[in-house]
């Protein structure tokens, strides 16, 4: 659409469903994709379609649907339809939005999780062209169960439902994708005049079609994907829109600049940044917000959730990094470390078999191996601050709230509970003894157990 074509336009979300063939006890546009709701899937894309107001239909367990769509877009608008009696009936629960005057109606639904703002965009210029009506339609293969867009001359005059349609009909394999763009100024007009004399007694939006085309109005369909406007019933389904949703985000990034060794085995999340020159080994998984900067080394088999790596951090393999985790330019987190709500500075280390729980790690301090943060004391937590430079020895334990200073040295193996000044040396660790001999004592008399255990007769 023409950026001196300043239209003013309302997408109305139909999330109202029962969701039967789910089988959940959550309502189905609530069920995730990439760690998102479908129907929050949906209403990002209004947002990047620069749509003016976003409001959603709901029914279903209403107060869950509200909840989660308002934590994630605040200004979103509900509307309930107590009862449910077809598409054109839940377009009218948001009548008093509709009356405000908009250019431009976008009706959408809320279990279609892979819609593309750009089809939003390419609908409202289809009114911007002068449409009156335009319908999103797609080329299937297989259009068996499909409602069917029949046109003439260009015109789309009448969308029929597949058991309705004639033979010639039937063989149309140009499908009804259910979004529709309406011309606000016709739009309730239009919708309550749709009627419900058909075998359900429901009111179908499908209908506005040919009630448009006989009132001399434009009706036009646009050929879109169709796999993005792909609707999701069951869990079968569901499963599929989140394997193409995968492939498309990793396609999107490989070309933005990022390298995937074995993309098929890497999972994103909805809102996974990565920068350019950033290369990805096999086995990942990303949670929610998570941000990757430019040229980090991720190795195999890791796990990220709302956390952030600067640029040319070296991670893992099989690294854990927890919400709250921050990990600053040249860092580096080996195999077998867990880190959670902790900061990590620049050039520090934290190689192997490491549990950094809320944690200040200064810079070029180097953590080693089975170094553990004791953060948790039963009921509280606590801080951990390791100054820059610090060396931590393998296998302490350090017991927090406590500060180890600049430079400071840990012996490996100490228990530390008291704060470490800047260079010092810490030793925390019983005195060592040693008896000649002992051992082979030792173990004899273990063999000798094992022995006349043996020979106990079972009771």
């Amino acid at each position: 659409m023409s950026k001196s074509q300043k239209r003013s336009c309302i997408a109305l979300v139909l999330a109202a469903g029962e969701g039967t063939r789910m089988k959940s006890t959550i309502p189905k546009v609530l069920h995730q994709v990439a760690g998102l709701a479908m129907v929050n899937h949906v209403v990002k894309a209004v947002a990047e379609a620069h749509v003016d107001c976003c409001a959603v239909v709901t029914g279903n367990q209403s107060d869950l649907v509200e909840q989660a769509i308002s934590g994630f877009n605040q200004q979103a608008e509900f509307f309930p339809q107590v009862q449910r009696l077809g598409t054109a009936h839940a377009v009218l629960a948001a009548e008093s939005a509709l009356a405000r005057g908009f250019d431009d109606v976008l009706v959408l639904f809320g279990d279609t999780p892979l819609l593309r703002p750009e089809t939003l965009l390419q609908m409202r210029q289809c009114l911007a062209d002068g449409a009156d009506v335009a319908v999103l339609g797609f080329h299937a293969d297989d259009p068996t169960g499909y409602g069917r867009l029949v046109e003439e001359d260009g015109r789309l005059v009448a969308i029929r439902e597949h058991k309705e349609c004639s033979a010639e009909e039937l063989a149309i394999r140009f499908c009804n994708g259910g979004i529709m763009a309406i011309n606000g100024a016709k739009c309730l007009e239009l919708v309550k005049s749709v009627s419900n004399n058909n075998s359900k007694g429901e009111y179908y939006l499908t209908d506005l079609a040919q009630i448009a085309n006989e009132r001399g109005l434009k009706v036009v369909s646009h050929k879109g994907d169709e796999l993005e406007i792909l609707g999701i019933n069951n869990r079968v389904e569901l499963a599929e829109a989140e394997q193409i949703w995968q492939q498309r985000r990793r396609r999107e990034l490989m070309l933005d600049g990022v390298s995937m060794i074995a993309p098929h085995t890497v999972f994103l999340s909805h809102d996974t940044a990565i920068g350019v020159d950033t290369t990805l080994e096999p086995n990942q998984l990303f949670g929610p917000g998570v941000m990757i900067g430019k040229g980090v080394r991720i190795r195999g088999y890791c796990h990220f959730e709302q956390c952030n790596i600067g640029d040319d951090c070296d991670i893992g393999p099989y690294a854990r990094l927890r919400p709250g985790t921050a990990i600053a330019p040249k860092g580096k987190v080996g195999n077998f470390v867990e880190i959670k709500n902790a900061k990590i500075a620049s050039g520090a280390k934290v190689n192997h078999l490491s549990y950094i729980g809320d944690a200040e790690i200064g810079e070029k301090a180097n953590i080693g191996a089975g170094t553990i943060t004791c953060n948790y004391d039963g009921v509280n937590k606590h801080l951990t601050r390791i100054g820059a430079g610090a060396f931590i020895g393998s296998n302490s334990a350090l017991v927090a709230p406590v500060s180890i200073g600049e430079n400071a040295y840990v012996g490996s193996g100490s228990v530390v509970t008291k704060n470490a000044p800047d260079d010092s040396l810490v030793v925390s660790r019983a005195r060592q003894t040693t008896m000649e001999g002992r051992a082979v004592i030792l173990k004899n008399k273990a063999l000798a157990f094992k022995k006349a255990k043996s020979q106990k007769p079972s009771s």
